[in-house]
């Protein structure tokens, strides 16, 4: 079964799932090596891109209650707040005087604020700053949107877009399987319902990205189910620029009780990503969760893009992970680690 996998592997040939779980069995560089291989394969030069951005979270109320998060509050929290449009204002000056060409707008399930007050946001921001582009809410604020709006998804999209949206980007995922889902965030959309999301967003012509978030309560074969979603709607739609997989940050959640995943697992999955996810041309990097050497590794081991400057990040520091690096510290690791940094946008088109 090995050599199988392995000459499947070498010749460009797509893995089943069973194939894809039998990954978990090899030996880490050798996976390290296969997903090298299939890396070059998609992308034949030695660039690795990077985005200039700012995560902006408009509010931190939400009524999800995921027990992974450690950043959100419940209505009515005296730690609760949304950002007025003038302090989103200074955000997006403070990201274009740092060379920033997007902003990544993502905010919590907040249970009083109508739908117009998103549709006003995007107007607000593009009408202030037209060349910013717009990555913004992911496919369980979507499914929000229609529940309170009573708009379905295409129609709550298409407003959207109308009001200045550019592309959604792929948070929310954690893992595409329901049995997970019903144990760490009930109250969030299902996998069918992000699914249908992404599905909706790409045939409406937006371009968006692919996250994974493992190394909680979910199987290997969890793992596997997640990737065989997104490979087979890319499949379909072909509207996924990039997959994100990063480890889960227990520390300041719910679920603090669970030991961290480490650095050789993450490159475990990060390296079954790239190989089983023939038809997604970009792997994205987490520095963010694991830092800025296990990046550099991860290089190694089917990435190719290095993700954002991350000018702002929330979510994963209430976790108590906090590494930050600026434009010049990406070249450098870059660099370094034998590559060629180039500048991108969201849809990898290269702005040098």
């Amino acid at each position: 079964m090995k050599e199988k996998i392995i000459k499947k592997i070498l010749n460009g040939e797509r893995l089943d799932e069973k194939e894809g779980l039998k990954l978990f069995d090899f030996e880490l560089l050798e996976l390290g090596y296969l997903a090298r291989t299939v890396r070059f394969r998609i992308n034949p030069e030695k660039i690795v891109t990077y985005v200039v951005d700012r995560n902006i979270n408009y509010t931190n109320i939400c009524i999800s209650g995921c027990k992974f998060c450690a950043y959100y509050r419940s209505p009515g929290s005296p730690e609760g707040y949304v950002l007025n449009f003038e302090e989103l204002a200074k955000k997006i000056e403070e990201t274009i005087n740092l060379g920033g060409y997007q902003i990544l707008l993502q905010g919590g399930l907040h249970p009083q604020l109508p739908f117009s007050f998103y549709e006003e946001m995007l107007k607000f921001i593009k009408s202030n700053f037209p060349q910013i582009h717009l990555h913004a809410f992911s496919p369980p604020e979507i499914v929000h949107f229609s529940k309170i709006s009573g708009l379905t998804i295409k129609e709550v999209l298409e407003r959207l877009i109308k009001a200045g949206l550019n592309s959604i980007p792929g948070g929310g995922a954690e893992i595409l399987s329901d049995r997970v889902r019903r144990l760490l965030s009930p109250n969030k959309c299902s996998s069918e319902e992000w699914l249908a999301v992404m599905e909706t967003a790409h045939k409406l012509g937006l371009k968006t990205t692919a996250t994974m978030m493992f190394g909680h309560i979910e199987t290997r074969s969890e793992i596997i189910e997640h990737l065989l979603k997104i490979r087979d709607l890319q499949d379909k739609t072909g509207g996924f620029t990039a997959f994100i997989p990063w480890t889960f940050q227990p520390k300041n959640t719910r679920l603090r009780h669970l030991i961290k995943v480490g650095s050789a697992e993450y490159l475990r999955v990060l390296a079954i990503s790239r190989i089983f996810l023939d038809n997604i041309k970009n792997i994205q990097v987490s520095w963010v969760t694991q830092g800025s050497h296990i990046a550099q590794i991860a290089l190694e081991f089917g990435g190719n893009d290095f993700g954002s400057t991350m000018i702002e990040e929330n979510v994963v520091a209430a976790a108590g992970v906090s590494h930050r690096l600026s434009e010049e510290e990406i070249r450098h690791y870059i660099k370094s680690a034998g590559y060629i940094p180039k500048r991108r946008k969201m849809d990898y088109t290269l702005l040098e």
